[in-house]
């Protein structure tokens, strides 16, 4: 499993779009007529709640696909998928927030449909890991992760119909069209976006790299453990050195 291929070229990429995506929001972007300079943190808060929902599907497809091939990479990208999206997610959490504290004078609005719901998908995927590694058996971890990516992973477009139901407060509707946004906030918000995709993608790789490596390093030492228990012991001690 070759997942280091192309990181660094990746890695170099996506740190040019996220230091461009903060250029635009500092300096080209207007500020909004009503929310002024808070309203910037749109340009953060947004791109890591779509990216974090996007992982938590990734998640499940990917458990999905391991259900029907059995691959144990699958599973170990099902892994990392989720786990990034819950730190992508958390910092969706902090950054609406801190945005609604500014707009709305509240640090959370239970009445908000998409605040509500897009915090039952991240406390839903907060017991993936404590249900996953309470499993010791690895190939029934594998089996009931995966199942569990899956149903979770049907849950998600919930938040998405939240949004579109969102009648109490306005919460912007960006997701599927950006015509409500004046053009520089619109290309802004896009390159936000497409920055925010490349470095989930940059970070799930390094993920996948060093979890791989640590599990072929794993079977490495296990293989030479169970050798040299197999050499026998008369061998063992005429191979070793003498004492002068």
């Amino acid at each position: 499993m070759t997942f280091g291929r192309g990181l660094k070229t990746l890695s170099l990429v996506s740190t040019a779009l996220i230091a461009g995506a903060f250029a635009l929001v500092f300096f080209y972007a207007p500020n909004d007529a009503d929310q002024g300079f808070i309203q910037k943190i749109f340009y953060v808060h947004v791109p890591l709640a779509i990216v974090a929902l996007g992982g938590f599907i990734a998640g499940g497809i990917y458990g999905l696909r391991f259900l029907r091939s059995g691959r144990r990479e699958l599973d170990l990208r099902s892994y990392v998928a989720i786990h990034m999206s819950l730190i992508f997610a958390v910092g969706a959490l902090i950054t609406g927030s801190i945005w609604a504290k500014a707009a709305w004078g509240h640090w959370w609005v239970w009445d908000e449909p998409t605040l509500v719901s897009f915090l039952v998908v991240f406390l839903l995927y907060a017991c993936y890991q404590p249900l996953r590694f309470s499993i010791e058996d690895a190939e029934r971890q594998a089996r009931y992760a995966a199942v569990f990516a899956v149903v979770g992973g049907a849950f998600v477009p919930l938040n998405f119909m939240a949004v579109r139901a969102a009648q109490s407060l306005v919460h912007p509707r960006t997701l599927s069209s950006t015509q409500n946004l004046p053009g520089p906030m619109a290309l802004t918000f896009l390159v936000a976006v497409v920055a925010m995709i490349a470095l989930f993608v940059t970070l799930v790789k390094y993920e996948l790299t060093a979890k791989s490596t640590r599990m072929q390093l794993g079977r490495l030492k296990r293989r030479l453990s169970g050798e040299a228990a197999a050499v026998p012991l008369t061998q063992r001690r005429s191979a070793a050195p003498q004492q002068l």
